[in-house]
This record gives structure tokens, C-alpha cells and sequence, in this order.
């Protein structure tokens, strides 16, 4: 899915898909707790260090410790699949990135989702085969991303235009942009069928540390401070106004898991691979994984200007129609969490 296509032509496939991927990934879970009129929370997330703070939530028993129940769980490869499945109502809330969270939220009118928290800043680099020291050597590759329309598609795009290169939806341009699954892009880059990729973590410390790329660009270079949301918490209205005590008992638990990754980094690494092992088949070596976790900085602040900031990229290289965005937040229920545990609260500017 792109910024410009809507969401409704794959919704009965995509609610099959991760309904039955949900059943799978929970069969060790707690699925009970809860009653008919109060069903366990459904909720996504990627396999990626990123989305620590899921990982650390569910593996922990955090989430299943606030909610009453652990959640039913569906994990995703970007963020536009995620969108799709909470649109069609087969998830209730879901850890995404920026760009598909505004995507959601312009294609429903305001209608459809809130950010209700930050997740992760950071943890997102530009990868290159050696021999590559600037974008005008772009010229002429093929360089990855995780899906069309996703915020690192976005941000390549942006950053190509703004280097005076053209990179075209079709495939076209100066540079030939490949949307393709981070596991698969791995492989293309090991065997040289790409040139480099604009790829979140692990990824990207794998690329250099197994793959021997060179990271040509961090994309903390970018922003005012390092800081840009790289995952956010998106929720469904429809939810969120049926089920408030629960968001609420959600974001308690987002606030725990933030909290036990950054006083326990090396426990937070630990269950993190071992949750990465469960979805994927195989831990990350530590030095992929130490590498990854440094990359990232683990927060409930939403960071919202650098996600108007990416609105505005998105617009600029005509992924997103110009899109109001007053309201796409609701910090409200996640301030009142950070306030109760004497926390610093958190803006949406």
C-alpha cells in the first residue's frame, strides 16, 4: 500500500491473514481472563528491536499483567499491512511507524486512529555496499526499503530528492527503489542484487556486521536533536472509545516496559533476542544485537514534531496528499499514567 491507495480492497484478506497469525503467534499466551463482553486485547507489532518495547511487554508479562489478560498478538514486516489489519478491525491497536500512522489517519479523515504514545526514536540507518561515499554514487543502484509507502520509504525517497535524485514509484528514476521485506533484503544484499538499503534495526547492524556494508548515512543526522519517531502505539477510535480503561491499562504497561528497558539494558537484550528467536527461528548475534540497541533510544515521548516533519516529506515527494494533522493525537490517557507515577509528561507539538 502507498501513501495514495486506499485500504479497503484487501481488508477481508488481511483480517483472515492476521486473525490466523494472531492465533499462532498467542498459542503459549493467556488467552482467557477475559470475558465475552471483554475480550483480550488484539494487538501488533513488528519482530524488529524497534518495537522492543512490545517485545519486552508481552515476553515479560507486563501487558498481560495491567490488561487482566495477555493480549492476542500479530506481527507485521511495515507498517501499511498493520494499518490494513486495524482498519478492517482483526487488531485493536498496533506499535508503527510514523508515515503509516498518518497515512491512516488522512485516508479515515481523522476518523479511524489516535497516537496514543512514543515507542522508539531512532534505529534507522542508510546501508551501502563499500565503494559507495556519497548519494551521488546512488546514481544507477537499487536500494531497499521495507515497503512502498512505509516511513523508511518515505525517508529514502525524501532524502534522494533533496540530494537532486529522482526515485520513482514504479522503479523509475535516478535511483531504483526496491520495497521489499527486511529478511529478504539480507539476502539480496549478500548476494548483490541490491546496493544498499534505508532499513530500521536489527537490520541494518546486520547488513554491516554480517554482510560487510558500510552505513553511508544515520538517519539521527537528519533531525533536530538525533530525535524522530521511529515507532509510535496507534490505536483504533472505535476501541479506544469502547474500551477506555483498557488503553489506559495498555499504556501503563508501555510505561513499565520503557522504564524496565532502560534500567535493564542487558536483561531488555536478552528477552528481546528471545523473542526474535521465537518469531524469526533464530537469536541475533550479540554483537548484531549490543550494536542494535545502541542505535536506539526507548521512549514514551512521541516526538511529534519529526512526525509532521516526515507528513511534510511524504507530501513533498507526492506519497500523501497534504494532510491536516490537528488531532491525530490523544496523549491525554498517557499523561495521566506518566503524571500518576511522577513521571514527566509528554506533548504533541
Amino acid at each position: 500500500m502507498t501513501m495514495h491507495r486506499g485500504l479497503r480492497g484487501r481488508v477481508a484478506a488481511v483480517a483472515l491473514t492476521v486473525l490466523a497469525a494472531a492465533g499462532t503467534l498467542t498459542a503459549c499466551g493467556d488467552g482467557g481472563g477475559g470475558s465475552e463482553g471483554d475480550a483480550p486485547l488484539r494487538l501488533g507489532y513488528f519482530p524488529n528491536i524497534t518495537h522492543a518495547t512490545a517485545l519486552v511487554g508481552i515476553e515479560k508479562g507486563i501487558f498481560a499483567k495491567h490488561l487482566g489478560a495477555a493480549p492476542k498478538t500479530a506481527t507485521f514486516n511495515a507498517g501499511p499491512a498493520a494499518v490494513e489489519a486495524l482498519f478492517s478491525g482483526a487488531i485493536d491497536a498496533t506499535f508503527v511507524g510514523p508515515n503509516p500512522s498518518i497515512n491512516a489517519w488522512s485516508k479515515s479523515h481523522g476518523k479511524a486512529v489516535h497516537i496514543i504514545s512514543g515507542a522508539a526514536s531512532g534505529g534507522v540507518s542508510l546501508v551501502v555496499k563499500p565503494g559507495i561515499k556519497g548519494a551521488g554514487d546512488l546514481r544507477g543502484k537499487k536500494i531497499a526499503t521495507p515497503q512502498l509507502g512505509n516511513t523508511q520509504d518515505v525517508a529514502l525517497r525524501y532524502w534522494l530528492k533533496k540530494n537532486g535524485l529522482t526515485a520513482n514509484k514504479d522503479g523509475s528514476g535516478d535511483v531504483k527503489v526496491v520495497p521489499q521485506e527486511n529478511a529478504q533484503t539480507l539476502q539480496t544484499f549478500a548476494q548483490g542484487d541490491i546496493d544498499g538499503a534505508w532499513v530500521p534495526e536489527p537490520f541494518a547492524s546486520r547488513l554491516i556486521l554480517e554482510n560487510k556494508g558500510e552505513r553511508l548515512l544515520d538517519e539521527k543526522s537528519l533531525w533536530p536533536g538525533g530525535k524522530f519517531v521511529i515507532t509510535n502505539l496507534l490505536v483504533s477510535q472505535e476501541y479506544e472509545k469502547k474500551h477506555p480503561e483498557q488503553v489506559e491499562k495498555l499504556l501503563q504497561g508501555v510505561v513499565e516496559a520503557t522504564d524496565f528497558i532502560n534500567r535493564n539494558r542487558a536483561d531488555a537484550e536478552k528477552v528481546t533476542n528471545d523473542a526474535l528467536a521465537k518469531l524469526s527461528g533464530k537469536p541475533l548475534k550479540q554483537d548484531v544485537l549490543a550494536a542494535a540497541f545502541k542505535e536506539i533510544d526507548f521512549t514514551t515521548d512521541p516526538v511529534a514534531s519529526s512526525l509532521v516533519g516526515g507528513a511534510r516529506h511524504a507530501e513533498e515527494i507526492g506519497l500523501l496528499e497534504k494532510t491536516d494533522l490537528a488531532g491525530i493525537y490523544n496523549l491525554a490517557p498517557l499523561n495521566d499514567v506518566l503524571k500518576a507515577g511522577g513521571k514527566a509528561q509528554v506533548s504533541d507539538r
